[in-house]
């Protein structure tokens, strides 16, 4: 019996502390300014919110039910970075992203050789009459 009170325990943390993660994530979504560190924040808290939830259910559901949660695990490793990516790239190369904030643009060369004066400033709006 005791035993069963210890598993219960440590699976109410766990899920509760992964939830705790996936609300954060969910704050960030719409609290930070702009794409990339809202993708941050959708997939590393996200993600790691997930797998406490999985990790706190693999400890009170019985063995059999393991491989399945693992299966979802992988699922959310593999996806969320490469989705993470792929957003991150289209909203760089649409320039949605302020560059001036980036650290270290290492695709502002290979993208855009010609346009360094000023980066970060959005394209220039072709129905825009005032130009």
């Amino acid at each position: 019996m005791r035993g069963d009170t210890v598993r219960d325990g440590v699976a109410a943390v766990l899920v509760l502390c992964g939830s705790g993660f996936c609300l954060l994530a969910a704050l960030g979504l719409l609290r930070f300014p702009d794409t990339v560190t809202r993708l941050h924040a959708a997939a590393k808290a996200q993600s790691a919110g997930l797998l406490l939830v999985l990790l706190g259910a693999a400890v009170r559901m019985p063995a059999r039910v393991a491989p399945a949660l693992l299966v979802i695990a992988l699922f959310q490793l593999v996806t969320a970075p490469v989705t993470a990516q792929i957003v991150g790239r289209v909203a760089y190369r649409t320039r949605s992203v302020d560059r001036r904030t980036l650290v270290r643009d290492e695709l502002e060369e290979r993208l855009f050789p010609d346009d360094t004066s000023d980066a970060g400033t959005p394209p220039p709006d072709p129905d825009d009459e005032t130009s």
